[in-house]
């Protein structure tokens, strides 16, 4: 079941019981340590060792990983002639940097950025339209109240919320994020229900029928839910799993909340979530095109641009 954390200031207190086991098995049942999962900046910063070799093995794989991250993916064949290597070191390197959760690995193409069948990783996903995102983040808020209880999904654009949080406490914040689980345990006044389940690396977040299932126990006042891609005035996502958890949110939640950068009209994903119009508000940024905004709005859709440059 769901733990609820009340926030309180101590730094020791440890995240949700149930989420981090839950996450532990399910990463063992992939061979994947939740413990290996880590913030890219933080791998491209990782001091080098004493040992000559280790530290030229990492520095040769923080080089691919800002390669894979600045052009989106690269076949493994290509990082032999770039890097000088052979190819089973090739495979060796981009294999470390898939167990730590930031890129993916498929067909000999190591890949950072999304398809219509594969959604990138949170880490990759992070690093794009940072502007927009808190742009959209802050223009959210207004939908926020003291007193709540609000569904926060797993996606970049919501996790850029967090920080606007503090602002509106007294708050019952529900997610299947990590990454917001750990962002958000120490809000004072915020009660952090943490949603358990098997973990994804490649998202950091829960999903699956456990989560879903204690989500369909909880009602809450809003739901705001980000996905990979809008085709035809529908929400989709490449994942399942991920449509499945994120539509439990919508269908619990009095009122839906869909954050969108502009970039997701130009992707297609497979699976369906829901049509525009299903949603009370769909907030987007400035750099939208006036033909979208004006083709949803004829539809009915309330929608709201985020405009300006956000909160220093």
């Amino acid at each position: 079941m769901a733990t609820s954390l009340p926030s309180t200031p101590s730094a020791s207190r440890p995240v949700s019981p149930l989420a981090a086991d839950a996450g532990r098995d399910g990463a063992a049942k992939r061979g994947v340590d939740v413990n290996d999962k880590v913030d890219v900046a933080e791998f491209l910063a990782e001091k080098m060792p004493s040992d000559s070799r280790h530290a030229r093995q990492i520095a040769r794989r923080q080089l691919i990983a800002q390669a894979v991250i600045a052009e989106g993916s690269l076949r493994i064949e290509d990082l032999t002639e770039r890097f000088g290597i052979s190819l089973m070191t090739a495979h060796r390197d981009v294999d470390e940097l898939v167990s730590r959760g930031l890129f993916r690995k498929t067909r000999g193409v190591v890949s950072a950025a999304p398809t219509s069948l594969i959604e990138s990783s949170d880490v990759y996903r992070a690093t794009r339209q940072a502007r927009e995102k808190k742009a959209i983040a802050e223009a959210a808020m207004r939908f926020v109240e003291p007193g709540q209880a609000i569904f926060l999904d797993d996606s970049t654009t919501v996790q850029q919320m967090a920080a606007l949080l503090p602002a509106k406490v007294p708050l019952t914040a529900i997610t299947n994020s990590l990454v917001l689980i750990n962002e958000l345990k120490e809000i004072r006044d915020l009660t952090l229900i943490g949603l358990g389940g098997q973990l994804y690396n490649w998202c950091n977040a829960f999903m699956g029928h456990i989560t879903t299932s204690e989500i369909r126990r909880l009602r809450a006042d809003t739901a705001f839910i980000s996905m990979a891609a809008i085709t035809d005035d529908i929400v989709f996502h490449q994942s399942p799993e991920m449509v499945e958890t994120k539509r439990a949110m919508f269908d619990c939640a009095a009122r839906r909340i869909l954050l969108a950068d502009n970039t997701k009209f130009e992707r297609r994903a497979l699976h369906r979530f829901a049509e525009l119009t299903e949603f009370d508000v769909v907030i987007v940024d400035e750099a939208t095109p006036i033909a979208h905004l004006s083709r949803m709005r004829s539809k009915g859709v309330n929608v709201i641009v985020a405009e300006g440059s956000p909160q220093a």
